[in-house]
């Protein structure tokens, strides 16, 4: 995989999520791509001011503190900038604990 991508990195800020109403929408499983979350999947969502800067659907992230490859399946609410939420199925405890961090991500651009 690594070598279909040409490989940026970004300093954001990261926060973490559920897929539970209170914290999403009455669909909680959906998400803004209309894609469906799925609890132990490796999935982000990002600030809007980023899908401009290539992290669009689907875009491969790694995420500094984390293991394996993260994937954008989701879009914030535009009031948010130069920020990812990371998806943390229904553990609602694991969320809290990761917090909000500064960390470095790599994001993958398709090479043509």
């Amino acid at each position: 995989m690594e070598d279909n991508y040409d490989w940026n990195s970004r300093i954001v800020t990261a926060t973490a999520y559920n897929s539970l109403a209170y914290q999403t929408s009455d669909t909680p499983n959906i998400t803004a791509f209309g894609d469906s979350l799925k609890p132990g999947f490796r999935y982000i969502a990002v600030s809007r001011d980023l899908l401009k800067l290539g992290l669009k659907h689907n875009t491969p992230v790694k995420i500094e503190g984390l293991e394996g490859v993260y994937w954008v399946k989701d879009k914030m609410h535009s009031r948010w900038k130069n920020r990812i939420d990371i998806y943390m199925g229904i553990d609602v405890k694991q969320a809290r604990q990761w917090g909000r961090r500064r960390v470095c991500i790599d994001y993958g651009i398709p090479r043509p």
